[in-house]
């Protein structure tokens, strides 16, 4: 796996607008954009100092007047969502009026790789053929480290069509076509991902934000959203439990500077023969203890890997839809759907058997490729781990070995190249874990 090298790629400039003549708007305000449904909007730009700037849009109109920098802004009013395109103006000494802007829900998909690879890269491109919907609208932020908070992107909205979507992310566009399926309203999606970027970068804490922060994410800000899709880790793999507090200090300072308490749902990354043996393991219970940080949600992967060598699981039709599943079930109150795979909730000993509960285990368990249960192991006193049968009783997995007479811990799917067959009826994958101080959530 190659080394992100920040310092190789940090710029120092910041977009600033560079004349003042005239009223101005970040490209994230633009034509063919979608606006946060039932959440003031915030509308900004900038213009001469002390000029005048009034918006109007669907009957409601804001004035301000630009500060001693030039910056202005206005918030409207929360509105309904609206499916029919609408024009926007800005008028201050010129006028600008923006066009077929729909009323929905926004989203931001981040990260690295994973969530960069486009439709054209992976095993979804029957997608491409049936991807014209314009009640879905696409916006590509470009790769860019800033050493402060930039203000402007060199981007555009644009409508979801064949044309449009090939190069754009894969788990979002997926993630959001299920989205727009299921509510039936418009849908805005925005990609601000970079292959390899350690977690770091992204990050915000206090006043001191990371170089990607700066570039891909500051500018974006205050544009209404709805939540946050994040598929990273791989870069940080040998932070083990420690990428927990990393994904709390990235959530929070998130949530901090956008002023709201946004819904954040990640991907536990999947299984590679790429990592040093034992590394992955730790992460991905870092990454279930990051549960237990509010409003967040995690899709597991352990079986959507085509080839154990390639840190790029092609399928990201399922991983987009997965992380649909909890925004469905816990933003947009669906409550009736199963949206996680089993995720470990305690272990009792009964004699010389190991009995695991879940949380999440829909309607019931099973293997999903019918087949005796696999990756489960089981240790005794002395701590040493032996393969296990693992058997389904009710919602339940009892766990044995005919040389383990007191069983003291067991674990499953703990190892890099895991690929366990525990699910649930719902078809949703169990994640990996060890019963010894497990630290993990569940979600619920």
């Amino acid at each position: 796996m190659r080394r992100f090298l920040l310092s190789a790629c940090t710029a120092v400039v910041l977009f600033l607008p560079s004349a003042r003549a005239e009223v101005k708007l970040p490209t994230v305000i633009g034509s063919h954009m979608v606006l946060q449904r039932d959440k003031p909007l915030p509308i900004w730009g900038w213009a001469d100092a002390g000029e005048e700037v009034t918006v109007e849009f669907a009957g409601k109109k804001a004035t301000a007047k630009a500060d001693d920098d030039g910056n202005w802004k206005v918030t409207l009013p929360a509105m309904k969502a609206d499916a029919k395109g609408q024009s926007l103006t800005v008028t201050g000494k010129n006028k600008i009026e923006l066009t077929d802007i729909l009323i929905g829900e926004v989203w931001i998909g981040s990260d690295q790789s994973n969530m960069e690879w486009s439709v054209n890269q992976t095993r979804s491109k029957d997608a491409i053929e049936s991807a014209n919907n314009d009640k879905i609208r696409l916006y590509h932020v470009p790769k860019l480290q800033l050493n402060a908070p930039g203000k402007d992107i060199k981007a555009a909205w644009k409508v979801c069509s064949k044309e449009t979507v090939p190069n754009f992310s894969a788990v979002l566009y997926h993630f959001g076509q299920r989205l727009q399926k299921e509510l039936d309203v418009p849908i805005g999606l925005i990609n601000s991902s970079w292959g390899g970027s350690p977690i770091e970068p992204w990050t915000v804490a206090g006043k001191t934000s990371g170089g990607m922060h700066n570039g891909m994410i500051a500018p974006l800000q205050p544009f209404a959203i709805r939540g946050v899709i994040w598929y990273q880790g791989e870069s940080n793999v040998g932070n083990g439990l420690k990428y927990r507090d990393k994904m709390e200090a990235l959530i929070k300072g998130w949530r901090q500077v956008w002023g709201q308490e946004m819904p954040f749902y990640f991907v536990q990354i999947a299984p590679w023969s790429g990592y040093k043996p034992g590394m992955l393991p730790p992460l991905w219970e870092g990454q279930v203890a990051a549960l237990k940080i509010p409003n967040t949600g995690m899709a597991v992967t352990t079986d959507l890997v085509d080839d154990i060598k390639d840190i790029h699981p092609r399928n990201k039709l399922d991983v987009g839809n997965r992380l649909a599943l909890w925004a469905l079930a816990n933003t947009y109150g669906k409550k009736d759907l199963v949206y996680s795979g089993p995720l470990f909730k305690s272990m009792k000993v009964e004699g010389n058997k190991a009995k695991i509960r879940f949380a999440h285990v829909g309607g019931g368990l099973k293997s999903r490729d019918g087949k005796p249960l696999t990756e489960f192991e089981i240790a005794g006193e002395d701590g040493k781990f032996v393969p296990a049968e693992a058997e389904i009783q009710d919602e339940t997995v009892v766990v044995h070995a005919r040389d383990v007479s007191n069983p003291t811990q067991v674990r499953f799917g703990w190892r890099n190249i895991a690929n366990p067959n525990l699910a649930n009826k719902e078809g949703l994958p169990a994640s990996p874990f060890q019963t010894k101080d497990w630290q993990g959530g569940t979600g619920e």
